[in-house]
């Protein structure tokens, strides 16, 4: 059991959140958007605190600052994994109504494919929610139009999952029914995507921080990840490479309670702030 007061060099870690704090502070991450899913994170660390036999957090950050690739577990152990199939529905019923049609237009008029990256795809949720969209609503309408979908994280255990694209009925709770009965099918107690869905998204091991995949993109999501778990310098930062990745026109989306840093970053403008949907100008 870990002690509940622990003295470190300057001063107190009182709890287990002052040791989080600090951890994420050198690891340029923000307490602000871990506070609602710090739970997740302090289980990883008490974990790992047992596993090397750590008895108290202090030994811990002892540690930390001697063995300093064992901050390559701190950051591990930091990364949030929550996600669900069509997250933030009425940003979704946008791009279903509005946004993928007139996308798939313009890129007939170019000659040439409609480019999407899901940047901290986690187990694939998001991407394959885009491919479901597409492949049972878009392609209906216009058949010879041609969707690209990149999707990709830094963990690669949750790229795993991924590309097995088998969920339990939880993440699929918000995607309409019609979509989900077309698209999967049932083994045992999972939802299994069928292949011709997994065919269309290709998933690569990147983080953000980086790297990132080549090319420019129409659609961007971005979705609780860099404004909500990056400190603000880092996060700009991040937001300017991203930027530079989108075509004139092309789109951003962000979660719902995130904020995109339009004071520091000129080229983007609020599309529908409602949806936290953004556009490159």
């Amino acid at each position: 059991m870990l002690s509940c007061l622990v003295v470190n060099k300057t001063g107190y870690f009182k709890n287990s959140d002052d040791f989080l704090r600090w951890m994420l502070e050198e690891l340029n991450l923000s307490w602000q958007g871990y506070r609602k899913v710090r739970g997740q994170v302090h289980k990883r660390i008490r974990r790992r605190m047992e596993e090397l036999s750590i008895v108290s957090f202090d030994r811990y950050r002892q540690y930390l600052e001697k063995h300093t690739d064992e901050w390559e577990m701190a950051d591990r152990m930091a990364r949030i994994t929550i996600s669900r199939f069509y997250r933030d529905s009425a940003a979704w019923d946008s791009l279903k109504e509005i946004y993928l049609p007139a996308f798939a237009e313009t890129s007939l008029n170019a000659g040439r494919s409609l480019r999407c990256w899901s940047a901290g795809c986690a187990s694939g949720e998001e991407p394959y929610s885009l491919a479901i969209l597409w492949k049972q609503l878009i392609m209906p309408r216009f058949p010879q139009a041609k969707l690209e979908i990149v999707a990709t994280d830094a963990d690669d255990h949750m790229l795993g999952r991924a590309e097995k694209a088998c969920y339990s009925r939880g993440p699929l709770r918000d995607l309409p029914v019609e979509l989900t009965g077309k698209a999967f099918e049932k083994e045992g107690i999972s939802y299994c995507l069928k292949e011709e869905y997994k065919e269309m998204v290709k998933f690569l091991s990147q983080d953000i921080r980086k790297e990132m995949p080549e090319g420019k993109f129409d659609l961007v999501f971005c979705k609780n990840l860099v404004s909500m778990y990056f400190r603000k310098s880092l996060a700009v930062s991040v937001f300017s490479k991203i930027s530079k990745k989108m075509r004139k026109g092309s789109l951003l989306i962000l979660g719902n309670h995130e904020e995109f840093p339009l004071d520091e970053i000129d080229e983007i403008k609020v599309l529908d702030k409602g949806r936290n949907m953004y556009i490159r100008k």
